[in-house]
């Protein structure tokens, strides 16, 4: 087989809510995002911390991670979803025209959870197709953005993009990612996710 392998595709995110009680870690209530339509994790690290000797470098200490930024462009979050990720608790029921309307109020009362989120990376090597589970396991997200606009002469296919702070975990060895064996199903992948993102490490 070639040395290597191509990413063709990205699915299935997937979110959990992170609890943590004396360094144990668990997930609970997990829900799919939205569907996947590119993500990005940016790595962020103190530095690399050189010594110079002999008037070059002679040795150095790679710094490890400190934090990450994860960056989802999905299709747009459902109620239930964007409730999830934001802590938003509060409603109120609005009487229209002999109906009723009910708005999710963002206020003092909303709580930001710290969350678990996994998703699929799709490879192919040698022209087999396979599935890689890919999972954050802490991160908070940011208020997402409401971007909008206008339909022209064809419809323009708009898309959200969702940013969480990524951290490291409060197990003892403070894990922050996990990739998974590939799979050979997607299927496979997601329940591997699920799998994780409901349990307790």
């Amino acid at each position: 087989m070639a040395n290597g392998r191509v990413c063709t595709g990205f699915s299935m995110p997937w979110v959990a809510k992170y609890t943590e009680s004396g360094g144990a870690v668990s997930y609970s209530g997990g829900i799919p995002l939205a569907r996947g339509v590119d993500v990005t994790l940016s790595i962020e690290g103190s530095g690399d911390n050189n010594f110079y000797a002999d008037n070059v470098l002679a040795e150095t200490d790679t710094q490890a991670f400190s934090s990450g930024t994860l960056t989802l462009t999905v299709d747009g979050l459902k109620d239930a979803a964007m409730k999830f990720i934001t802590g938003v608790t509060t409603t109120q029921a609005v009487a229209v025209s002999g109906s009723t309307v009910t708005f999710d109020v963002y206020d003092d009362q909303a709580s930001v959870p710290y969350v678990g989120v996994g998703f699929i990376a799709r490879y192919m090597e040698a022209g087999t197709t396979t599935y890689v589970p890919i999972i954050i396991r802490k991160c908070k997200f940011s208020d997402p953005e409401i971007t909008a606009a206008t339909q022209e002469e064809s419809i323009d296919w708009q898309t959200q993009s969702l940013e969480a702070t990524v951290l490291r975990d409060d197990t003892s060895n403070h894990a922050w990612r996990m990739i998974g064996a590939a799979q050979s199903t997607e299927a496979a992948a997601y329940n591997a996710i699920k799998a994780v993102l409901t349990a307790s490490a």
